[in-house]
Parts: structure tokens; sequence; C-alpha cells
């Protein structure tokens, strides 16, 4: 038998501590009817930020583009309407049905013809492009680091990455209530921002930007939050209470959200967001120093081909 791959999760050397690699597969792997309202709203916020960069990318990857948003990619596709697009997904034919595009009739000379529906190509494992967008996915890898070094090989030298996901303040409130209660955490800890840039480098990147900021969403009722944290994500922490909770065990969790949760002055329930961004840059391969340096083909032509700084 050989050995695990770098990249390969059973070789369990980047895990998050406390994250159910089980856990998180199961949930890439649930059908999606539709992209939670919170990430559609920091896929804009993040879709902002491409207003810093001089030149648009040409060709752009999105990185589960159902959880990250279908509202902020056809966003994107409008606004990069002349950059080849793909699509990365743990379950790529839903993706690729998902961002298809409605067909369209087109007048010409007089008559009408009919296009065929459109949309984004499924990326390859060989697939290089300008731009890598993956919106609030990274916090629900059990092995980050290995998807860093997949962006990193899907992104073309002096190309970029843009990214989002939660930050370890997220659920603030909720964990607090749990914890008072002597209840398991209702979700795994969230990197923090510093260790997500000191992974990109680690990774390959150059030049991480990173920076965050705090949503506070507002609820009518603990029925209406638990909805909504039913469609952003499971409890992907290892130390989750095993086995189904029943009926009572919601109503008891409800009654405790109703008396142990901060309230806005309009009587709504809060909960708190840590939302993360980030983006960085392909840099061009450098060039071992030793006494005897050997550098592969393709690395000495991007080296070649980068212009210089």
């Amino acid at each position: 038998m050989s050995a695990a791959s770098p990249d390969s999760p059973a070789s369990g050397l980047d895990a998050v501590p406390g994250m159910d690699p089980a856990a998180c597969r199961r949930w890439w792997g649930l059908p999606r009817q539709g992209s939670p309202w919170l990430h559609e709203e920091v896929g804009n916020r993040m879709a902002e930020r491409l207003q810093w960069f001089r030149q648009q990318p040409q060709s752009w990857l999105n990185w589960e583009p159902v959880v990250g948003g279908l509202e902020v990619h056809r966003a994107l596709r409008q606004r990069l309407a002349q950059a080849t697009c793909f699509v990365h997904s743990a379950q790529p034919q839903a993706a690729l049905s998902a961002t298809r595009e409605a067909p369209e009739s087109v007048g010409w000379t007089g008559f009408w013809r009919r296009r065929e529906p459109g949309g984004p190509a499924r990326a390859e494992p060989g697939t290089t492009v300008q731009m890598l967008w993956a919106n609030m996915a990274l916090h629900a890898q059990a092995h980050p680091q290995a998807t860093i070094r997949q962006w990193h090989r899907h992104v073309e030298v002096d190309g970029f990455l843009m990214f989002s996901c939660l930050g370890p303040d997220s659920l603030s409130e909720l964990r607090a209530l749990y914890a008072d209660r002597g209840w398991a955490a209702p979700s795994h800890s969230f990197t923090d921002m510093h260790d997500w840039g000191d992974m990109l480098v680690g990774q390959g990147f150059a030049e991480p930007v990173m920076d965050m900021e705090r949503i506070t969403l507002s609820y009518s009722s603990p029925a209406a939050l638990l909805d909504e944290l039913r469609s952003l994500g499971r409890n992907l922490s290892s130390g989750r209470q095993a086995g189904l909770r029943g009926r009572t065990w919601r109503r008891q969790l409800e009654q405790a959200i109703e008396t142990g949760l901060p309230r806005g002055p309009d009587g709504r329930l809060l909960l708190t967001f840590e939302v993360i961004y980030g983006h960085a840059f392909k840099a061009p391969p450098r060039i071992p120093v030793s006494s005897s340096t050997q550098v592969a083909v393709d690395d000495m032509r991007a080296m070649l081909r980068a212009p210089r700084r």
C-alpha cells in the first residue's frame, strides 16, 4: 500500500483540531436547494473589492458556487462578461446545472434565432485561471491547507485568490449560552485571520491581505434563528453530542435562546457573525539557492514569462 499523498485527507497533517472530517464530507455531500442569504450578502461585499485590482481577470473559477451564492455568481458573470468561467464543487453536476444560464432569443436580420443555454465549464485538475473565487467555504474544510494547495495549483502566476469565511467570534452569543448550560459547543472553532494568512504563505501564495468585519443579524423568533443556522451549515465539531435529538431538545433549545440571547431595541434576537476576507497573489516560483539547482521546465517558463516587479 502506498503512502498517503500530502494533499490527501488521509494524511491528517493539516486537520483542524476539534473538527470531524466525516461530518464535513457529509455536509458537502448534502443536496442544496439554494444559497444562504448571508453568503449572498458576504459575496456582494467581497465583489466590491474587485475594484482594487487594476486589471480584471480574463478567466476565473468559482469554488462551490451554490454554497457561495448563485446570485453573486450571476452578478460576477455579468461583470466579467468576457472572462472564461469554471466551477468546482463536491457535487459538480448539481453545480453546473445551478449555474447554467437560460437560453435567450436574439434578433438577426429580421429573423429570430434562439441561443443554446450557456454556463461555466467544470474545472479539471489542470485548469488554471487568473482569479479563484471562494466565498464562505474555507471554514467548513476539515483539511484547509490541502484546499489552499488546490487553489494554488489552479491560479496562474500573477493571478490572485479571493476568499471569505467565518472567523472565531462567530456565534459568540450562542457559544456563551451553550457554555452556561454545560452543553457541547454549537459548532467547531473557527480559524483566526492571521492563521489563514500564514497558511496562504505556507502554501505558496504571496502578499496576502486579510481583513474582517462583524455582521449582526436579528431574528423574530428562536425557530427563525435555528432555521437560518441550518441553512448555513452543521455542527462539525468532533465533540458534539452523539446521536439524534428529538422535539424535547428542540423545545428546550428554543426556550434557552428565547431567554438567554441578547435582543436589539426592537426586541429581536441578535446573533453575531465574524466574516474574514482575504486575497493573495501567486508569485513566480523562486529558484532554490544551492550548490546544484534543478528547476522544472514549467517553473522555468513561468519565471521567464513573469513581469519584473
